[in-house]
This record gives structure tokens, C-alpha cells and sequence, in this order.
């Protein structure tokens, strides 16, 4: 299984995309891992998001499980995002797990129709840039609960 990590626009800060960039490399001791940038749109206009979600959807393929992260999604621990992790892993084989983060105007409703499952980071608003960076970290942290490794103290 591969795990992918696709977000609308760019990370601005160095050291946002430099934690982004050390989490994601840690990943890839797991399996596969990939972070895919989209074009995001600048207006918070329903048409900008549309464009967005087409954008998304083009880069999803057959058989991709989508996972939403959406502000008013399910919130799960650390533990139970392995959990879902380790499912996904057995049921998808070779296809990939996608956790789509939204742009700084959220996503469009087809998003949310397409995902098969949407979650939150948190009941607080976060920054997209900074959502991008703990969705990363509590990645690598389910996978370590996963392999039974130390870095998880829950």
C-alpha cells in the first residue's frame, strides 16, 4: 500500500516544509510514502473550489482510498488512526491511501461526497499548512504504534 499526502497549494515556510519533508522521509521506512502538491486557487469563490476538487480528482486513480480532513470529520486517537492504517493496509493490497488537505478555503462538497471517509485533526481550525504537518507527524506516529517502536507514549 502506498500512502499519499495530497494538498492544495504549496508549504510557504521553509521550516513548515522542512518538518513536512523530515516526516515524510521517515515514512518511507514504512512503505511508499509521497506527498502530492495541487495547484490550489486564490479566490474563496465556489467556482475556485470546484476547480480544486477537479484538480483532486484527476489525481486520484481506481481503487485509491480517500480520506477527507475536514474540520467536521470524525476524530480518532493515535492508536485508532493506526488501526485504520493497518485495515486499509490488509483490504487495499497495492492501492493507495490518500488524506487530502484541503486549501485555506476548505473543499468542495464533491470532495467530501468522493472521500470514503472524512476526518478531523481537531475540533479547532488549523492552519492548512500546519494541518499538512501534524496529519504527517500522526502518520509516522501510527505507524510506529504499528511496528511497536517508542516513539508513541499513549
Amino acid at each position: 500500500m502506498k500512502l499519499v499526502v495530497a494538498a492544495f497549494g504549496r508549504l510557504r515556510s521553509r521550516e513548515l516544509a522542512a518538518i513536512a519533508g523530515d516526516y515524510l522521509k521517515r515514512l518511507g521506512r514504512y512503505g511508499p510514502a509521497e506527498a502530492l502538491e495541487l495547484r490550489d486557487e486564490r479566490g474563496e469563490d465556489p467556482a475556485s473550489r470546484r476547480k480544486e476538487a477537479e484538480r483532486l480528482e484527476a489525481a486520484l486513480r481506481p481503487g485509491d482510498h480517500l480520506v477527507l480532513l475536514d474540520e467536521r470529520g470524525k476524530q480518532l486517537s493515535s492508536p485508532e488512526l493506526a488501526a485504520l492504517i493497518a485495515e486499509r493496509s490488509r483490504a487495499g493490497g497495492a492501492g493507495r491511501l490518500v488524506f487530502a488537505v484541503g486549501g485555506p478555503f476548505g473543499v468542495d462538497e464533491s470532495v467530501r461526497r468522493r472521500a470514503n471517509q472524512v476526518l478531523s485533526l481537531s475540533r479547532m481550525t488549523l492552519p492548512h499548512e500546519l494541518a499538512r504537518v501534524v496529519l504527517l507527524e500522526q502518520l509516522y506516529r501510527a505507524w510506529t504504534i504499528l511496528r511497536g517502536e517508542k516513539y508513541h507514549h499513549g
